[in-house]
């Protein structure tokens, strides 16, 4: 057989009409062709260069082609890829109790996705109340909680249920950081309260201490769950494992919260399809053989890798680097929203989940959204960063950014406001 001739080399161009003609239109993606990666940036198919401040929205923990990640994911995939969850393997047992480890006494289920994890916190509300006749769960308006059905509507937000009507019956949303409206939003079908220590894709706005105390208070009284989407605000993004263990950090009371159950993904495997649940004891055997399955979920493969992270972060004193360098690039970006306020309205965030909102009235976005703007700027600069709505844009980097690479960041994001301002 005759071999086929080489074909031309790929373009920008030959790339996105491949995307055109055969991925489903479900994206709006930014004008970038990504081909390769190594640490905190990222090269497009021209050569140009970008420092990722957006790490894939909170996944890649290690940054790009992790040299861990790499001999992890070599050293099992020469071991064992997958088996079955119908038969035991040592990798996730050992990822379940490291996980639990750093929250408390409770049980793990592994999935594929953030999206996964959460519509088993949702199957565990309704489980946990049904003898009761209980189904409801509670969740914030601006939250964000997947693209599922039960997904969008567990999201406070119109615009993912455009199109998908009629949603799934059994969520009420109420404001966040709004404790006395969460009191009055039960109703006597209310089994569970679903919020994020920190929503993301709503804004970057983190729960208040006295909304989190208040909330296990309110739980406690009213016999429900308190369940915590950490999708994208935990995994050590915000200077503890889970963004309201950093919340709560030095509070009076703070020491002895724990929520019910947390969904956490994202930066679990540093870019490799991870999610998982994490319940308390004694909800961790509400799902009995049968009641709850997955085909992927847990693998050797994922598990291994999962591993590896978890011990580079320790290994590296990561939490510490988010700690310091979070706290330095949120400090600096404070000061250019003082020195110009007409394009920096506020900046919001903890660690490495830093938000700042982009004003109205600049001349040079014409009307448009100024927060895909502002991240066009960044683009052209040699900078990723992740919109968040329509004002927002956020820094969500990898976990070992370097000290060098903040300040290459933050010069860029300055130069780009100092123009914009003048």
């Amino acid at each position: 057989m005759k071999e086929q001739e080489s074909s031309a080399p790929e373009s920008a161009e030959s790339i996105k009409q491949l995307f055109q003609k055969n991925v489903v239109p479900s994206y709006v993606r930014f004008d970038l062709v990504l081909v390769r990666g190594k640490g905190s940036y990222v090269w497009d198919i021209n050569g140009k260069r970008y420092l990722d401040m957006g790490g894939g929205i909170a996944v890649c923990s290690l940054g790009h082609s992790s040299p861990d990640i790499t001999k992890a994911l070599t050293q099992q995939s020469k071991t064992l890829v997958h088996v079955s969850n119908i038969y035991y393997h040592p990798w996730q047992g050992r990822l379940a109790e490291q996980l639990s480890g750093l929250i408390g006494p409770g049980k793990m289920f592994f999935s594929n996705s953030g999206a996964e994890a959460n519509e088993g916190l949702y199957k565990l509300a309704r489980k946990f109340g049904h003898d009761e006749g209980r189904f409801e769960v509670i969740t914030a308006l601006n939250s964000f909680h997947g693209r599922t059905l039960a997904g969008i509507a567990a999201t406070g937000q119109d615009k993912v249920k455009k199109g998908f009507e009629p949603i799934m019956p059994g969520f009420r949303y109420i404001p966040y950081n709004d404790l006395e409206a969460a009191k009055a939003a039960i109703s006597p079908a209310t089994a569970a309260i679903l919020i994020e220590g920190v929503q993301g894709e709503g804004g970057v706005t983190p729960a208040t201490p006295e909304y989190l105390l208040g909330l296990r208070k309110l739980c406690d009284e009213k016999h429900l769950l308190l369940m915590m989407d950490s999708v994208q605000c935990g995994y050590f993004r915000t200077g503890k494992f889970l963004s309201y263990q950093r919340i709560l950090e030095g509070v009076p009371g703070g020491e002895s919260f724990t929520p019910d159950a947390v969904s956490m993904a994202k930066s679990l495997a540093g870019g490799i399809p991870m999610g998982a649940f994490w319940v308390r004891q004694p909800y961790g055997d509400l799902f009995t053989p049968g009641t709850h399955a997955t085909t992927f979920g847990g693998t050797p493969l994922a598990c291994a890798v999962a591993l590896k992270v978890l011990e580079v972060v320790q290994r590296d004193h990561l939490v510490e680097n988010v700690r310091e360098q979070g706290a330095h690039i949120k400090s600096e970006l404070e000061r250019m929203s003082r020195k110009h306020p007409n394009v920096i309205r506020a900046v919001r965030g903890l660690g490495f989940m830093i938000g700042f909102e982009i004003a109205d009235g600049i001349q040079a976005f014409e009307g448009k959204a100024p927060g895909p703007q502002f991240v066009n700027r960044m683009h052209e600069a040699g900078l990723l960063a992740i919109p968040s709505g329509t004002h927002v844009v956020r820094l969500l980097p990898a976990l070992n950014l370097r000290p060098r690479e903040a300040a290459q960041g933050l010069k860029i994001i300055e130069s780009i406001v100092s123009e914009l301002a003048s």
